[in-house]
């Protein structure tokens, strides 16, 4: 393990990303053991990882989370960020991003081009971060290297492009040649050993140096004029173009290998510490002063404090565990840093190196250097910390807005009182979930997918002990009417001593906009003014409540227009009774409708998938308002009822293999057609009953 702090050149931070199952843990689990970081190779499939070490990780055998990992290859010390490449969790590759100033984009040899990968290159794209591939699995039953290669310049664009090519494919690959070198290597005895290269490779050999050489001479005027000029361009001079254009993203070399047996993983080290750049490399980072203004930082270990908070993880037993990545400066342990956000100083307890699940104390982090920290009071995911003296923020961090939305309750009693504490610690390390009190009244988790809300439940059980339950949301509608009508309501009630009497006529009319009006006309006092408050109470009463299906009735006017009294028996309660059976019978006669929230939803896919999502949307009883290209994607944009929506999110991921994504907001409410109407009435009605019968 690491202990002490190195210089910037001699620092890497990479971020591993790519689509779920591309083989990125067991490649992070390699290069820790080659490096001598741990013992063993931890593995994904045994539960054994280092890397995926949460119990909802080694039940899946898949990352849900981002894990950080420290070594020392070569007198360079590597950050590794492993991230999950499953869609739902795409917050946490946001954050590996945030932390990392390389990355590793890892595919799989028996696939194309799939969404998780797509993701993250897109991310890597807008991050500007410096990218190397690796075509992993090439040993795999029906992998084919070269054909993914293929498909990544294909997808991507000739930057993308071969920096070594396979020997072989599926049971047959044996290694690779190296196209800068043009040396070749294969696997033997569990170590790489230089080689000839195949005879019947030479033509490819030449043609896809050819591809590589295209690529890098854009890094450099010189070598570009040699290489159009059909001059040989040496290796040294392709050397020094690889590593100037892949810093400066002019191109993205791609490697070949099998992580689960160790091939290749010695010149993917390589290639990290030669070309993936340092913290040196990245120049100043834009922060945000006190005043407001933008600064530049640049990362010194001897200038102002500031360090990134990349992700928070919650402890029910030690607290927040804080990742940071230190930008400039250097923080100690057991000392202070200020959080420019919350206006407050944090007390710095022990520093820590992570190396997977495990942790390894130290002294102080420099700038450039990853770890983290535990017990801090109010910094959380986004926050910057540096000095009270020099006070800084940095840019927020967009996180997708969460589109499946569940309304959740405690399983019981008990569990009520854990939930809300316990929902707040864990929010803490979702920064793309949200919890909210609904329209309907009800507690509402949104989250990216199934399988992120499925986590979050597990999680709140087994750290918090809040068992949760979850059910499809009520929608909320509201009622109102189409026609008028006159309605009449008495009230009375005798017993021992004063009686309780009340009679009203009220006319109900439509009043479209106009929420819920209480106007009167009474004439020869039939009803004394004392008695319109109770009237008027009676019916916002009863309309908050609901008369059709229970939903608050609204767009109406009520207008009291005669009625009677008793002298002795008649008080405001009698006519708020009276007020309100007239009403319910009223609504009833008036042509009530109910009303249903229309949503205008913007949808962003592939133009492949067109089609498949324009069917679904009407199947939804959706109207498409028109179409738009947007960034390479298609963008639909629609009216969608909200009952039709709370499942999407899910359902438009099957849909669109991961790739289209979706926002909505509300527009207005539209009358219900008739049928759907009344199965949510009649829904009503048996729920009503159920209650009254208990």
């Amino acid at each position: 393990m690491t202990t002490k702090s190195v210089d910037l050149p001699h620092l890497r931070s990479v971020v591993l990303a790519g689509h779920a199952g591309a083989g990125k843990t067991t490649l992070g689990e390699q290069l820790l053991f080659k490096s001598g970081a741990v013992g063993r190779v931890g593995k994904v499939d045994d539960g054994s990882s280092h890397l995926d070490f949460e119990p909802e990780e080694q039940k899946r055998r898949e990352s849900l989370s981002l894990a950080v990992a420290t070594f020392e290859t070569d007198g360079t010390r590597v950050t590794i960020v492993d991230t999950p490449g499953y869609l739902d969790f795409v917050a946490e590759v946001i954050s590996g991003f945030q932390a990392a100033d390389g990355a590793i984009l890892v595919t799989d040899a028996t696939g194309g081009v799939e969404a998780g990968l797509e993701q993250a290159i897109s991310l890597g794209r807008s991050t500007g971060t410096a990218a190397c591939f690796f075509i992993n699995k090439c040993d795999k039953e029906n992998a084919d290297p070269t054909a993914a290669l293929d498909a990544l310049r294909t997808a991507f664009g000739n930057k993308i492009a071969p920096l070594q090519l396979a020997i072989g494919a599926a049971h047959d690959f044996t290694g690779y040649v190296d196209l800068v070198h043009r040396k070749a290597y294969t696997f033997e005895g569990g170590k790489e050993v230089e080689t000839e290269i195949p005879a019947g490779m030479a033509d490819e050999v030449a043609r896809r140096r050819d591809q590589l050489l295209e690529a890098a001479a854009e890094a450099d005027d010189d070598v570009l004029m040699k290489y159009l000029e059909g001059e040989e361009v040496a290796d040294a001079e392709l050397e020094a173009c690889l590593r100037k254009g892949v810093k400066e993203s002019i191109l993205a070399p791609v490697l070949v290998g099998s992580a689960a047996n160790g091939i290749g993983l010695q010149a993917l080290l390589d290639a990290i510490v030669r070309y993936l750049p340092s913290p040196a490399d990245e120049g100043p980072t834009k922060a945000i002063d006190k005043a407001g203004n933008e600064v530049e930082i640049a990362p010194d270990a001897n200038g102002p404090l500031l360090a990134r908070v990349f992700k928070t993880a919650a402890d029910p037993y030690v607290g927040r565990l804080t990742y940071l990545r230190v930008l400039s400066g250097t923080l100690h342990s057991q000392g202070h840093a200020w959080n420019q956000a919350h206006d407050q100083d944090e007390r710095i307890g022990q520093l820590l190196l992570l190396h997977g699940k495990d942790q390894e104390p130290i002294g102080e982090l420099k700038a450039g250097e990853i770890g983290a920290v535990a017990k801090l009071s109010v910094t959380s995911t986004g926050d910057a910390l540096s000095s009270k003296e020099k006070p800084l923020t940095l840019p927020p961090v967009r996180f997708p807005e969460p589109t499946l939305v569940m309304a959740i309750e405690p399983l019981t009693k008990t569990d009520l009182d854990k939930m809300g504490p316990a929902l707040q610690r864990m929010l803490e390390e979702e920064p793309s979930a949200r919890v909210e009190r609904s329209e309907a009244g009800e507690q509402i988790l949104r989250t990216l997918g199934d399988a992120q809300a499925a986590v979050i439940l597990e999680r709140l059980k087994r750290k918090f002990g809040a068992a949760i339950v979850t059910h499809t949301p009520r929608v909320p509608y509201k009622e109102s009417i189409r026609g008028k009508a006159n309605a009449h309501g008495r009230y009375k009630k005798q017993t021992g001593g004063h009686g309780m009497f009340g009679d009203v006529w009220i006319e109900i009319e439509p009043n479209p906009g106009g929420g819920v009006e209480f106007a009167e006309r009474v004439v020869g006092g039939s009803v004394p003014r004392n008695f319109f408050p109770g009237v008027e109470k009676g019916i916002r009463e009863t309309a908050a409540e609901g008369v059709l299906a229970g939903y608050p009735l609204s767009d109406f006017k009520a207008t009291l227009y005669d009625g009677s009294f008793h002298t002795v028996d008649s008080n405001e309660l009698s006519f708020k009774i009276a007020a309100s059976m007239a009403l319910k019978d009223g609504i009833m006669a008036a042509k009530p409708v109910l009303l249903e929230p229309i949503m205008t939803v913007e949808i962003r896919v592939p133009e492949a998938y067109m089609g498949e999502v324009n069917r679904d949307l009407n199947g939804r009883r959706g109207r498409v308002l028109g179409m738009d290209t947007r960034d390479g994607f298609q963008v639909i944009t629609a009216h969608v009822p909200q009952s039709e929506l709370f499942t999407y999110a899910t359902e438009l991921k099957s849909l669109t293999g991961g790739r289209g994504t979706f926002s909505s907001s509300l527009d207005r409410y539209d009358e219900m057609p008739a049928h759907l109407a009344d199965k949510v009435v009649e829904a009503h009605k048996k729920d009503s009953g159920d209650s009254a019968s208990h």
